[in-house]
């Protein structure tokens, strides 16, 4: 029998981009949370979406699949129609205008500015304890791999959280969201709840009103 959350969200449906990193965590903590999760390879994937998740992996291979399966200009449409999405280290990368002019496939939509492997490679991955905006007091335990950092952002972001040093690390701007971190990762659901409950007041918003019974 459902419970209280995960009937909230059963009538949601999230995309996971499924082309490469690690989705399938992405995928359980969707379900978990009562939400239907579908896998996104290909164009058709994307047809009734209430949202998606760009997940982590690397960046490189998965801008490149996303112009081999024909997603990128997808991709860009459903950010120019305001649906959320959700980029997680990878997607975070995918998402931001500017990467220091690497030459990679972005989807280049959201006023960022963001450092590659920003702490360095594998070996340099961590967890600290993070205060993020809108989450409550209780401190979330973010896991960095191969995490790249926001160095700047637009006038319109934003800045959800930082490091103790002052590193942006947690980023909204309108219906974009993103973590340079994995909350996948993590038994702490409070950032996929966050992002659904974002999903559930787009699709709201968007439902149409009722009309008016015509005057007798």
């Amino acid at each position: 029998m459902a419970t209280d959350q995960t009937s909230r969200f059963s009538d949601l449906t999230i995309g996971v981009l499924a082309l490469q990193g690690a989705f399938i965590e992405h995928v359980q903590m969707l379900r978990g949370l009562g939400a239907s999760a579908r896998e996104v390879r290909l164009p058709s994937d994307l047809e009734g979406l209430d949202g998606l998740i760009i997940p982590g992996g690397e960046s490189t291979t998965i801008g490149k699949l996303l112009v081999h399966y024909e997603l990128l200009e997808p991709l860009r449409g459903l950010v120019d129609s305001g649906l959320p999405i959700y980029g997680t280290c990878a997607g975070t990368i995918l998402l931001a205008k500017d990467i220091g002019g690497l030459d990679q496939p972005l989807l280049a939509t959201m006023d960022l500015v963001v450092e590659r492997n920003a702490f360095g490679r594998q070996l340099q991955s961590f967890e600290t304890d993070l205060e993020i905006a809108g989450l409550g007091e209780e401190p979330f335990r973010a896991v960095f791999i191969r995490a790249p950092a926001i160095t700047s952002t637009g006038p319109g972001v934003d800045v959800l959280a930082k490091l103790e040093n002052g590193t942006i690390v947690a980023a909204r701007q309108d219906s974009l969201l993103v973590s340079c971190f994995h909350p996948e990762l993590t038994d702490d659901d409070r950032f996929h709840r966050a992002f659904l409950e974002q999903v559930r007041a787009h699709k709201t918003a968007a439902r149409p009103l009722p009309q008016a019974a015509p005057a007798t």
